[in-house]
């Protein structure tokens, strides 16, 4: 518990290094990046393809717990106008690449990408693969809601290659789906997940959040009862990010009165990891589990996985397009977000511009410690080069780790650093060591979540 105590402070989750606040806007430019998309592009197009990350922003209703970017609106008649600012959006990248691109991973997020008709899905990958390759073993996967997600959109996307769905399932007590504004019995969850099956769906993902208000160890303990009953290959065990002086209205709904505190937060996880165990489930990187039969353990025990802006995948591939309203892209050397705001982000591509708003070129440094923190990340260990052990950088992220060594969190040898099972918890905390840029000018306000 003391742990808990000393290290649950603010720290990024470190889907990419460096953060999204760290980012250097100042010396980024469009022509740079385009340079980098190219660059990337011609190295890995018939190796590894390319992963296409497609951000669909609509929802019917506000959840109070969400931190993603969203509009709320019953107005389906946004739906035609998005998908062809997407489809032109598409077509910029396209004119740049000037040949057929291979796609070997496309991720519908959101918002809820079931907000639009299967239909309006069906025109928009139809029109995006017109235009490119799906490679045979290409992963795609979608996000839905269990209140909208109808047979038909599971059709309509098994038949486009879709193979892996995930469910925004968070809890299952009445009590907490009613403060946070996402009410879905049991009986929708199961109904979907047994027309996912029937259909031929080989990877179902839940998301569980822990740390929500009013949840309770109880309450918990009987969410998972009934997750396990329903057996989904992957879960994704969250923790709640409460961050009101970023996600404002919602997440004012309850104060921090209503959340569990440290300790009890922690308690959460714990019973969650320990019941996922008893049923079968491998802890996977940061916030994961999966049956073995699932690909993400392949990946796991292969030593293949790979950490991008959408997460942990079984796919590796450096470029990474981000399209749609606040889309983040990677090109392995530069990182760029997209306008948020829909209506400009709209004028921008229809207008024939890459809606680019902020960006980031990595150097050579930033290469050099993203190796270190996705490796962390999705292996618990990172090995050390004599090079490594040459460069000050490093030699200044070592030193941060002795603390957290005599503390028993990780092992550091000549040639690895690795995190030990009692670490485990704490691998934000870990990368944070590597966090050269967060260190150089720590924040003064709090800008990400707290780690536990």
């Amino acid at each position: 518990m003391q742990l808990i105590r000393k290290y649950n402070t603010a720290a990024p989750r470190y889907t990419s290094y460096p953060t999204v606040p760290y980012w250097d806007e100042q010396t980024f430019d469009i022509d740079t990046w385009k340079q980098t998309l190219l660059q990337s592009f011609r190295a890995t197009n018939h190796t590894e393809g390319i992963s296409i990350y497609i951000h669909l922003p609509y929802c019917e209703q506000l959840c109070t717990y969400c931190g993603c970017n969203k509009h709320i609106t019953v107005n389906h008649g946004v739906e035609a106008p998005y998908i062809q600012s997407i489809l032109n959006e598409w077509e910029l990248y396209l004119q740049l690449f000037k040949e057929r691109p291979r796609i070997r991973e496309i991720h519908l997020g959101g918002g809820t990408p079931t907000f639009f008709s299967p239909q309006n899905l069906h025109n928009l990958l139809s029109r995006i693969y017109l235009h490119a390759d799906l490679l045979p073993d290409a992963t795609l996967s979608f996000e839905g809601h269990p209140n909208n997600t109808t047979k038909a959109h599971m059709l309509t996307l098994y038949n486009l290659g879709f193979r892996r769905m995930s469910l925004g399932i968070q809890d299952f007590d009445p009590r907490v789906q009613d403060i946070i504004n996402r009410i879905q019995p049991y009986e929708t969850v199961e109904e979907v997940t047994a027309i996912a099956r029937a259909i031929g769906y080989t990877s179902i993902n839940y998301d569980l959040v822990y740390g929500l208000p009013l949840q309770t160890m109880a309450s918990v303990g009987d969410t998972i009862n009934k997750v396990m009953q329903l057996r989904p290959d992957r879960i994704s065990f969250y923790s709640y990010a409460h961050v009101p002086w970023v996600k404002g209205v919602g997440q004012r709904r309850y104060s921090e009165a209503d959340l569990p505190k440290d300790e009890e937060k922690r308690a959460l996880y714990e019973l969650g990891k320990t019941l996922f165990a008893e049923n079968g489930y491998t802890e996977i990187g940061m916030d994961h589990f999966a049956l073995p039969h699932d690909s993400l353990y392949q990946a796991w025990n292969q030593g293949s996985l790979h950490r991008n802006f959408m997460g942990y995948t079984d796919q590796h591939t450096s470029l990474m397009i981000g399209l749609g309203a606040s889309s983040i892209g990677d090109s392995w050397y530069a990182y760029t977000q997209n306008e948020k705001r829909i209506a400009i982000w709209q004028q921008l591509v229809n207008s024939g511009q890459f809606p680019v708003v902020r960006g980031h070129i990595l150097d050579t440094e930033d290469l050099l410690l993203r190796r270190h923190i996705h490796a962390l990340m999705c292996s618990f260990k990172t090995s050390l080069s004599q090079a490594d052990r040459e460069n000050n950088v490093i030699a200044e992220c070592l030193q941060r780790l002795e603390e957290l060594e005599k503390d028993g969190l990780v092992h550091i040898t000549e040639d690895a650093v690795s995190v030990t099972v009692k670490g485990r918890p704490f691998i934000r905390n870990i990368c944070m060591a590597f966090d050269a840029r967060l260190w150089r000018k720590l924040p003064q306000s709090q800008l990400f979540s707290t780690a536990i």
